[in-house]
C-alpha cells in the first residue's frame, strides 16, 4: 500500500473539545483493532505512512477534513487510546507536539527493554527521520510534531509535521521502515504540503554527488523532485464543495444508504434496525478499514461520515457516531468469541457501495446534501465547538397588506 503524495494544508490553530476527543479516540482505537484482525501490524503501518489514506482517517473522525490539525488530534487520540492496550495490539505510539516530541527517544529505550528490540536503532531511525525533514530538506517548514509508531515485530512509521513561519501553511512527513533504502537517499512514503518552486532537498537520488563532497549545494526544482508523488491539493476555503469530492461514490453512497432498505440485501440484514443516517457513517468508516489505496484521493467525502467540529459540511452528528462506535465495538467484542458476522457486514456493505458505483451516475446537488444534513443536525445531537445545533424555526409567514 505504498503510496506517496503533497497536500496543501492550511494550518488551523484551537483546541479539539472533550466531546469530540473522547469520541475520536474510540472510533480510533476501533478502527485500528479491525484492521489488525483483518490485515495485521504491517498494514496498521503502512496505512499510518499513507498521507491520503491519514487526511480521509481524520475526516471520518470528525476533524476539519482539510486542515493541519488532523495530524495533531489524530495522533493525540490514538496515543491515548492504543498505548493502554499496547500489549494486546502490539502497537506502540512515541512522541506527540512540542515537548513531547523530544521524549521520544526515552519512551523508545523504554519499549525496546520491554519487547527485546533494538531500542539504540530506532532511536537512531527517529532522529533521522526527525533530521532530514528539518535540515536535509530545506523547505521553509520547522517541526514542530514527531510521532513514531513502532510495531512488536521491529517495524515503524512516523508522521511528523512542520509549520512555515510566513504563511498559515503546514507540512505533513511521512515514513515507512519497510520502504526505507537509506536514509539520506528518497526515505519519504509522501510528504504533504505546498509547492514552493525551489526547494533544497539532498535527499533526492540526484544529490548523491553533494552529500558526499558538500563542496557545493544545488537547488533543484521542487517539480522535478516530486515527480513520483500524487498530489492532493487541500484548498483554504473550509466549506466542503462539489469539487473537493467524487461525487460518483458520495452518491453511489448516499442512494445505498438511504434510498435503498437493508431487506433488499440479504447481506445486510445483520444491520437491520440501524437508521440510514448511521448507514452512511458505517459505509464511509467501513471503507478507511477496507477500501483500496486509490479511494482516498478525496478525504472531503469523509466528513459525510460525522462532519466536522467547526461545522464543515454540518455539525457533528454525536448521535449519530456513537450509534456507529457501539456497532463497531459490539462486533469486535463478538469477533473475539468467535462471531464476526457483523464486522463482515460492515465490509460488505462497503462492497454493494462499491458494485454500485460501477453503473451510478451522480444526478444531485450536494449543497442541498449538506442543506439537509445542518436542517437535521439537532435531530442527531448535532455539535460544534460553538455550541449545539438548534431547531431551525419555522418560516415566518408572508405578511400581505392591503395598503
Amino acid at each position: 500500500m505504498k503510496r506517496s503524495g503533497t497536500a496543501d494544508l492550511p494550518l488551523h490553530y484551537g483546541k479539539v473539545p472533550p466531546w469530540l476527543y473522547e469520541r475520536m479516540s474510540v472510533l480510533g482505537l476501533s478502527i485500528i483493532e479491525v484492521i489488525l484482525a483483518d490485515y495485521g501490524k504491517d498494514e496498521v503501518l503502512r496505512r499510518l505512512a499513507d498521507p491520503f489514506w491519514f487526511q480521509s482517517f481524520g475526516a471520518v473522525m470528525g476533524m476539519d477534513w482539510h486542515s493541519s490539525g488532523i495530524t495533531t488530534s489524530v495522533m493525540g487520540a490514538l496515543k491515548r487510546s492504543i498505548n493502554p492496550n499496547s500489549q494486546t495490539l502490539g502497537l506502540y505510539i512515541c512522541g506527540g507536539k512540542g515537548k513531547f516530541s523530544r521524549e521520544t527517544p526515552s519512551e523508545l529505550i523504554r519499549i525496546a527493554d520491554k519487547t527485546g528490540l533494538n531500542g539504540n536503532e530506532l532511536v537512531r531511525a527517529s532522529k533521522l527521520s526527525a533530521k532530514v525533514d528539518n535540515t536535509a530538506i530545506q523547505d521553509g517548514y520547522q517541526l514542530y510534531l514527531h510521532n513514531f509508531i513502532l510495531a512488536d515485530n521491529g517495524n515503524w512509521s512516523v508522521v511528523q509535521q512542520g509549520m512555515h513561519e510566513s504563511d498559515s501553511t503546514a507540512r505533513r512527513y511521512h515514513w515507512h521502515s519497510e520502504n526505507i533504502k537509506s536514509f539520506v537517499e528518497e526515505p519519504h512514503t509522501g510528504i504533504n504540503g505546498i509547492s514552493r518552486g525551489k526547494i533544497l532537498n539532498l535527499t533526492d537520488s540526484d544529490a548523491s554527488e553533494n552529500r558526499k563532497g558538500i563542496l557545493e549545494i544545488s537547488h533543484t526544482d521542487s517539480a522535478e523532485i516530486m515527480s513520483d508523488f500524487a498530489r492532493s491539493i487541500l484548498p483554504a476555503h473550509h466549506d466542503v464543495q462539489a469539487s473537493d469530492v467524487d461525487l460518483k461514490r458520495l452518491g453511489a453512497l448516499l442512494y445505498v444508504t438511504r434510498e435503498q432498505q437493508p431487506q433488499n440485501f440479504e447481506d445486510l440484514l445483520m444491520l437491520e434496525g440501524v437508521g440510514p443516517r448511521t448507514m452512511q457513517s458505517l459505509a464511509l468508516v467501513s471503507e478507511v478499514i477496507h477500501g483500496a489505496p486509490s479511494r482516498f484521493t478525496d478525504p472531503a467525502r469523509f466528513s459525510f461520515a460525522h462532519g466536522g467540529k467547526d461545522g464543515h459540511p454540518f455539525p457533528v452528528p454525536t448521535k449519530v457516531y456513537d450509534e456507529s462506535i457501539n456497532i463497531i465495538r459490539k462486533g469486535i467484542e463478538k469477533s473475539k468469541l468467535g462471531n464476526s458476522d457483523k464486522l463482515k457486514t460492515l465490509n460488505k456493505l462497503h462492497d454493494i457501495v462499491v458494485k454500485t458505483e460501477q453503473n451510478f451516475t451522480p444526478d444531485f446537488d450536494i449543497q442541498e446534501v449538506i442543506e439537509e444534513e445542518r436542517q437535521n443536525s439537532w435531530r442527531f445531537g448535532g455539535k460544534t465547538v460553538f455550541g449545539d445545533a438548534q431547531k431551525p424555526s419555522p418560516p415566518k409567514p408572508i405578511q400581505l397588506s392591503l395598503f
